[in-house]
């Protein structure tokens, strides 16, 4: 067995195979799958059979396997390349924003959020950019150790053993440092960040320590340093709210910097700094930094005093944590602490833009994405000596690793491990596959379950327009169907769209044994088909016409509905009416008399035994 030196996976060999888990167990990729589907005889590739003996390369983007000397070929050393996300390395609201992938020469970027909904959830879009880092860097400070993505997910920022280099998405070009005395001379040490155009690092100088300020429009050099600012201890982790820059460093201190633009330049003014002395026991196990402030302070108070009253939020040790500020009688700053989670691998925040979802906190414990809505809400907590109690709202169970989550498209994005072999080839083929899962319907069950109507139909307001959300609501109430529970009569669907479409569009997924109880919902069948026959919605009909108990001798409704088929000139619901008209009579005379009652053969050319 062997740790990535970052800690974020363990790689494990054994007699029969390999695997590699996630810190909260998620099998993220492994040799199981492949026995079935080569020749033993061609195939060479002998570590999906057995490891002796591994380790990861430097930067932890390749594992080096030894395979045993009993199997041919014998005693081989394989190197299998593989993919991380950034936030294994740099983990902002901006890395976790895109979902953006490090490999060992370049950054892919997730696109699929500017490409039509239908991209985003279709496994097979190609909604990566890939974008190869300069080898002249490359040769000289592989591996790389830190990527950075700008809010805008434009600009990229990638720093390795010494030096930067940054990247423009929209003029498509690296810039680099000219002097390369300069570029050796420090490492990056504690982040990368982006504020708009500037880029801020935290490096590491001759034994010293530094934040610098470069410009994406300047050339990188010592002469373009916008700022400096120098620390007493290494950073352990920056991150960035708003024009407010944290930095938590080594000797346990959180210090909390303005970010201030002037006529010529720009620079950092300290404001105030504080220690997490008996908080924080370890601090390289920091993993997650944000805080929250009051909306008075913001509007009105000094910023010196933010940091007496922020909310910090924060991972250490694979513990979710947040901290609420309380002053004591001797006016200094004490924390009531709250864990809202153990091993928890990354998080996610969203402070302000959907309505129903503000200050809700996302965590991944490596099997569920697990979600406290109204979580990060300070302004109504509770009293100032007692931290709010916040429950989980909802648990999301996940086949795949999320990397981003889309909140204005309601969906999780991640990949996960695909490895193909075929008989005529000796070696096997990975790749990583996008996949997608919607949040939307989880999030509405809670909210239904709570008695939170008016929170429900907030949130599907926001996504109504969207092209799956029919599909999110037919799986919301496929999923109530399914667990015999209740739905409250003030069904959000009522509000957005044709309930009958969503009940209807259910009936495809669910057993016919539950669809008395599903039609319940819209009335009875046969005035539901005459409601649709009048509106046009015949798919809909389609359906309407399979929950109908029996039809009558000459099948009106259904030559009815194939009429209107017809002069919609909609062939492929033609195609499936006759179809079911042949299923619901083997002789075929009701499949004739409807023929006979409609202008298709005359229109197709259809032929009626």
């Amino acid at each position: 067995m062997e740790w990535s030196s970052d800690g974020y996976v363990l790689a494990v060999g054994w007699t029969h195979g390999w695997a590699i888990f996630s810190l909260g167990g998620r099998c993220l990729a492994s040799s199981f799958g492949v026995e079935d589907h080569i020749d033993g005889d061609r195939f060479q590739d002998a570590f999906m059979h057995a490891v002796e003996n591994l380790f990861w390369a430097p930067g932890n983007f390749e594992l080096v396997d030894l395979t045993p000397s009993g199997i041919e070929p014998d005693g081989q050393v394989f190197v299998l390349p593989f993919s991380k996300s950034a936030m294994t390395c740099q983990h902002s609201p901006d890395n976790t924003r895109y979902a953006f992938l490090q490999m060992d020469d370049r950054a892919l970027v997730y696109r699929g959020a500017e490409q039509p909904d239908m991209s985003i959830i279709n496994p097979e879009s190609d909604v990566w950019q890939h974008i190869k880092i300069p080898q002249s860097y490359l040769a000289t400070n592989w591996p790389i150790k830190y990527s950075a993505l700008s809010s805008d997910g434009r600009l990229i920022a990638i720093a390795g053993r010494r030096g930067l280099v940054h990247y423009s998405s929209t003029s498509g070009r690296w810039k680099i440092f000219s002097n390369v005395v300069q570029e050796q001379a420090f490492t990056v040490k504690g982040g990368l960040l982006w504020f708009h155009h500037v880029l801020i690092a935290a490096v590491e100088i001759s034994k010293s320590y530094q934040i610098r300020l470069y410009s994406r429009d300047m050339e990188l050099s010592n002469q373009n340093v916008l700022h400096r600012e120098v620390l007493m201890s290494p950073v352990i982790i920056l991150s960035l709210v708003d024009n407010s820059l944290l930095v938590y460093t080594a000797d346990n201190m959180l210090s909390h910097y303005l970010i201030i633009p002037t006529a010529n330049t720009i620079k950092l003014h300290l404001c105030g700094s504080i220690t997490f002395d008996g908080i924080i026991t370890l601090p390289s196990a920091m993993r997650v930094l944000s805080w929250m402030i009051p909306n008075a302070q913001k509007r009105l108070g000094d910023p010196v005093d933010d940091l007496s009253v922020a909310t910090v939020l924060m991972v250490v040790g694979g513990q979710l944590v947040l901290l609420r500020p309380r002053k004591s009688s001797t006016q200094e700053v004490n924390y009531n602490m709250q864990i809202f989670a153990e091993c928890i691998e990354f998080c996610w925040i969203h402070l302000r833009g959907i309505g129903a979802l503000e200050n809700s906190l996302w965590g991944y414990d490596g099997q569920n994405k697990r979600v406290w809505l109204n979580a990060l809400a300070i302004e109504s907590s509770g009293s100032a000596d007692e931290p709010s109690s916040v429950k989980e709202s909802v648990s999301i169970p996940l086949d795949f690793y999320p990397l981003s989550v889309l909140m204005d498209k309601g969906i999780i994005i991640g990949a996960e491990h695909e490895a193909a072999t075929r008989i005529n080839l000796s070696f096997v083929m990975f790749r990583h596959a996008t996949s997608s899962h919607l949040f939307l319907h989880h999030v509405l069950r809670y909210h239904l379950e709570s008695g939170k109507a008016k929170e429900a139909v907030t949130l599907v307001k926001h996504y109504q327009h969207l092209v799956f959300f029919a599909h999110a609501l037919e799986t919301l109430l496929h999923t109530v169907v399914e667990s015999e529970s209740t739905v409250d009569s003030e069904d959000p669907s009522t509000s957005t769209s044709p309930e009958s479409d969503v009940v209807v569009g259910c009936a495809r997924k669910t057993e016919m044994t539950r669809w008395k109880r599903l039609f319940s919902i819209v009335g009875n069948p046969h005035a539901l088909f005459e409601t649709c026959l009048a509106s046009k919605r015949l798919k809909t009909d389609l359906l309407v016409l399979h929950n109908l108990e029996q039809l009558d001798e000459n099948n009106k409704d259904a030559v009815r509905l194939l009429n209107c088929a017809v002069k919609a000139q909609d062939w492929q619901l033609c195609r499936e009416l006759l179809r079911f008209l042949h299923s619901i009579d083997d002789t075929g005379k009701a499949l004739r008399h409807a023929l006979s009652e409609t202008s298709l053969v005359a229109q197709k050319g259809v032929v009626v035994p």
